[in-house]
C-alpha cells in the first residue's frame, strides 16, 4: 500500500521527457548549462551560509 502511494509521487518517463523537451524549447541549450551552474552556486551558498550559522550558534552556545 505505501509503495503504491511512494509511486504515486514519481513522475513518469514520458512526463520527465515532456519537462526536458519544454525546457529546451524555452531555454535552449546553451542557456541550461548557465542556469544549471548559477543554481548550483545558489546551493552551494546556501550550505555555507548555514554551516556558519551553526558555527555562530556554538560559539554563543560555548560564551554561556
Amino acid at each position: 500500500m505505501t509503495l503504491n502511494i511512494f509511486l504515486l509521487g514519481m513522475p513518469s518517463p514520458l512526463s520527465m521527457a515532456l519537462i526536458v523537451g519544454a525546457l529546451l524549447l524555452l531555454f535552449g541549450g546553451k542557456k541550461i548549462p548557465e542556469l544549471m551552474k548559477g543554481i548550483g552556486g545558489g546551493i552551494k551558498e546556501f550550505k555555507k551560509a548555514s554551516k556558519d550559522e551553526k558555527k555562530d550558534d556554538e560559539k554563543i552556545e560555548d560564551k554561556k
